[in-house]
C-alpha cells in the first residue's frame, strides 16, 4: 500500500467512507484536466463539487467524464475568446 492509499483509507474511515467507493482515477484525472486546462485551485474544489453531486444521486463515471470535457474545452474557449478580444488585435 503507498502513501496515497494509505491516506485514502484514513480519511475515509474518519468520515465513514470505504476506499473501494472512491474512483481514484477517474478523480485524479479530472483534477489533472482542470489544473492544467482551468486553474490548479480549481482541481480540488471541482473534485468536491463532483462528490456532492455524486452524493445527490449522479453516476460518478458520467459527472467526472462532463467535467473533465468541460475542462479541456476551456481552454480552447479561453484561447479563443482571448485572440477575439479588442486588446488581442490591438496591442495593448
Amino acid at each position: 500500500m503507498n502513501e496515497l492509499d494509505e491516506w485514502i483509507a484514513a480519511a475515509g474511515a474518519e468520515l465513514g467512507v470505504p476506499p473501494e467507493d472512491l474512483a481514484v482515477k477517474s478523480v485524479l484525472d479530472v483534477a489533472r484536466d482542470v489544473a492544467h486546462n482551468v486553474l490548479r485551485p480549481g482541481a480540488p474544489l471541482t473534485a468536491y463539487l463532483m462528490g456532492l453531486a455524486v452524493g445527490r444521486g449522479a453516476d460518478p463515471a458520467d459527472a467526472a467524464e462532463r467535467i473533465s470535457r468541460l475542462a479541456l474545452a476551456w481552454r480552447t474557449k479561453a484561447a479563443e475568446d482571448s485572440a477575439t478580444s479588442p486588446n488581442a488585435t490591438s496591442g495593448n
